[in-house]
């Protein structure tokens, strides 16, 4: 099996690249989290990659790190859930945001990702309880953080985009309380 890929960058088509190793073009498909992280065209890119054989296909589909390509891994040993969907919940949550949505067991932020229902949240949530003590500690600690979720909820609810509340509970140090990291949170995106 194909477990990874280097070589040039020659099309960037979403969810798709065609990447040149060795004058070989590997047609991958990757999360829109690795596809925003790839090198301009023409420059050397590096991916760790799954190989899928069905029937009538042979698919690879690539990630910018191991513990991207590990979660992928988990996502389709999930009945029900196949390389486009785990695929697009790779796109829809980073890494820390799956993580930390799978310790809350918050069906929301899950529901969120196109093509995730409810029960295929719940099924998810379910199936990946435990599963996330592999990644960085930086990754597990962001996703442990239930202050951090709350924080962002209350930012979510005064009208901050994710984006923004993502952004401004990061800035927050670990030990930050609710009320006192919304209050730091609040200061850091009135000053940005």
């Amino acid at each position: 099996m194909i477990g990874r890929l280097t070589g040039l960058l020659l099309e960037k088509n979403p969810p798709q690249i065609l990447l040149d190793v060795q004058g070989v073009g590997y047609e991958v498909d990757v999360p829109m989290s690795t596809f925003y992280n790839l090198p301009a065209l023409n420059e050397r890119a590096v991916l760790h990659t799954v190989m899928v054989v069905r029937e009538d296909a042979q698919l690879l589909y690539g990630f910018g790190s191991v513990e991207e390509r590990a979660a992928f891994r988990q996502l389709v040993k999930i009945s029900g859930v196949g390389p486009k969907m785990a695929l697009s919940v790779l796109s829809g949550l980073s890494l820390a945001d799956l993580a930390s949505a799978v310790v809350n067991k918050d069906i929301g932020r899950m529901t969120k990702i196109p093509g995730v229902g409810k029960k295929t949240a719940e099924r998810l949530l379910l199936e990946l309880q435990g599963k996330f003590t592999a990644l960085p500690a930086s990754v597990a600690r962001g996703a442990l953080s239930s202050h951090a979720d709350d924080i962002v909820n209350a930012l979510l609810a005064l009208g901050y985009n994710e984006k923004e509340a993502d952004w401004a509970a990061k800035q927050l140090p670990a030990e930050a309380g609710v009320s006192d990291g919304i209050r730091q949170a609040l200061k850091y995106l009135s000053k940005s």
